[in-house]
């Protein structure tokens, strides 16, 4: 991904491995909200909060093209491929420190109330989400 919106560094812990001593598939996704979540506080948006709702996932996808391990360190780096009325449709690369991909995908998340309902994207959301259109 040419200039992501977002980097995170972050490293595979034992946690992350499952008996074959690789990171376990859904892991990705952990590493990935972690990215998402900093990304959110860096632009001073919600993350989540029961009186005023959030962000859940509606859809994701994932491609694995090499396998991390324990200890390996990695890189995050997120884009936005579009808005929508009350949805962010991220694109994301999970990199090993020698810049080879790992896995790369999408995740929809749609911002909601604290009913769980959704709600359009306030401007200033908007503002700070079309910076990372990429």
């Amino acid at each position: 991904m040419e200039n992501p919106f977002h980097r995170q560094a972050a490293a595979i812990t034992f946690r992350d491995t499952d008996a074959s001593g690789w990171m376990h598939f859904t892991n990705v996704f952990h590493h990935v909200e972690v990215a998402e979540h900093a990304c959110l506080r860096k632009l001073d948006l919600l993350v989540f909060d029961r009186a005023h709702g959030g962000w859940p996932r509606v859809h994701v996808d994932c491609d694995y093209r090499r396998p991390l391990l324990c200890g390996d360190e990695i890189e995050i780096h997120l884009a936005i491929a579009s808005l929508g009325a009350s949805s962010v449709t991220w694109k994301f690369e999970v990199l090993k420190a020698t810049g080879e991909p790992s896995a790369t995908g999408t995740l929809v998340t749609v911002r909601v109330d604290h009913q769980g309902k959704p709600q359009p994207l306030s401007a200033d959301e908007r503002s700070a989400l079309e910076a990372g259109i990429r």
